[in-house]
């Protein structure tokens, strides 16, 4: 509304004033509009992030009883004996095969000289053992041909002694019985010609010279008499000397079969100079491991490491005797690492290899991404020293957890380092 006010008669001015109508308050609390407006938005907002943040958490299960594990590799002494040199410090990287410390080879060296010296030993007396079994086999052939030949000898001086024998036996024998014979009948007529001729001399029937060839003839055949006779004494003679050469051919036979037997006994002597040989052909390769073993030893001398890593835990020192089996440090590979989470047995309804994984690390604060590996076959109490045992009927049932080993996709050395014992929080996403 306008109203035209005079002031003064003598400006006789008019000047124009305004008068605002009163404003009306506006409402206060929830009947405010504008407050209802951000309410209902932020009401909006807030569903929308618990709906977000139930899509989110509704299939991921974390635990923070999670810590980094990996393979610690302990370093000890395969042989004993006194340190020369120790070569690595606490917590320097070692590579695969890298001399770590040194023990005084002394010893183990002239052990491997000493099995050299047995194993050419060895090799020489296999050597000769071996040039002797064709020596020894040739010897032996030789003397079963000269057994052979000496016994078919024998049993041909046997044939022909029991040849002579058997005619000296039968044939001579016979002969000169018959000689024998005729000689008595030629003496027996001879001497009753005589006996007859004499009455006859002495009557003077006949000539003295009758007489006298009748007493010649009866002399001539007595003589041939006794003449056959010792020829048949000489027959029977030659019947026991031919009957003793061929006993004498006889033991030759035998003697020549003994040494036959003997021969080829001797043949066993092949057989036991090839179980000889073998034998020391066996000492030779008894030798040659003695030696290996031996060569084995000296190389424990220089103690190596088995994997890339870091050596750490170090108990050893120059000058210390050690014991076969005594740790000595202890190498981590520290590119080979695995996170061991451990879930409560109620996570576990839908948790499965290959899903993905994410573990936040307190060290750095970050997170790392990876996949589960596997879930172990036995709960951690069951697994530990001394497992619980509930046949005492006092039994609680408490939540147990179960390890799952969730294995790291690869980092890089300059954006983190992870070292067996970390703890960290792990979550698995078991959509």
């Amino acid at each position: 509304m306008s109203v035209e006010i005079e002031v003064g008669l003598e400006t006789a001015t008019r000047i124009p004033f305004e008068f605002e109508e009163p404003k009306k308050e506006p409402p206060k609390g929830l009947a405010n509009p504008r407050i209802q407006k951000m309410l209902l938005a932020g009401g909006i907002v807030m569903l929308t992030v618990l709906a977000a943040l139930f899509l989110y958490y509704r299939n991921r299960e974390s635990t923070d009883d999670a810590q980094v594990d990996g393979h610690i590799t302990p370093i000890a002494a395969k042989i004993s004996g006194r340190v020369q040199e120790v070569l690595v410090t606490d917590n320097e990287p070692v590579k695969a095969g890298q001399v770590l410390l040194k023990i005084d080879p002394r010893d183990y060296q002239a052990a491997v000289d000493q099995a050299q010296a047995a194993l050419d030993v060895a090799e020489a007396d296999a050597l000769s053992a071996g040039a002797d079994v064709p020596r020894t086999r040739t010897d032996v052939a030789s003397g079963n041909s000269s057994a052979d030949a000496q016994l078919l000898a024998a049993q041909a001086d046997l044939e022909r002694a029991q040849t002579v024998y058997d005619q000296a036996r039968t044939a001579d024998l016979a002969y000169a019985q018959a000689n024998i014979d005729k000689s008595r009948a030629n003496a027996e007529f001879a001497k009753a010609d005589l006996a007859r001729y004499k009455p006859l001399l002495d009557k003077g029937e006949i000539s003295k010279q009758q007489f006298d060839s009748a007493q010649a003839n009866a002399d001539a055949t007595s003589s041939a008499l006794r003449a056959d006779e010792e020829k048949l004494a000489q027959a029977r003679r030659n019947v026991e000397m031919t009957r003793a050469q061929v006993d004498a051919a006889r033991a030759r036979v035998e003697q020549a079969r003994a040494g036959v037997r003997t021969a080829h006994a001797d043949s066993n002597q092949i057989t036991m100079r090839t179980a000889d040989a073998r034998s020391k052909v066996a000492k030779v390769e008894q030798a040659r491991a003695a030696l290996e073993a031996a060569k084995l030893n000296l190389s424990y001398t220089e103690v190596v490491a088995p994997v890339d890593g870091v050596a750490t835990h170090k108990q050893v020192e120059a000058g210390q005797i050690v014991q076969l089996g005594q740790g000595l440090l202890v190498v981590v590979p520290l590119q080979d690492v695995w996170v061991t989470a451990n879930f409560k047995e109620t996570q576990l309804r839908s948790m499965h290899a290959g899903q993905k994984a994410e573990v936040k690390v307190d060290t750095y604060g970050r997170t790392f991404s990876g996949h589960v590996d596997s879930i172990a076959g036995a709960t951690g109490s069951v697994l530990s020293l001394l497992p619980p045992e509930n046949a005492t009927g006092n039994y609680v049932k408490v939540v147990q957890r179960v390890p799952v080993k969730i294995v790291l996709d690869p980092i890089p050395q300059n954006k983190a380092v992870l070292r067996p014992g970390m703890n960290v929080d792990a979550t698995v996403v078991t959509e």
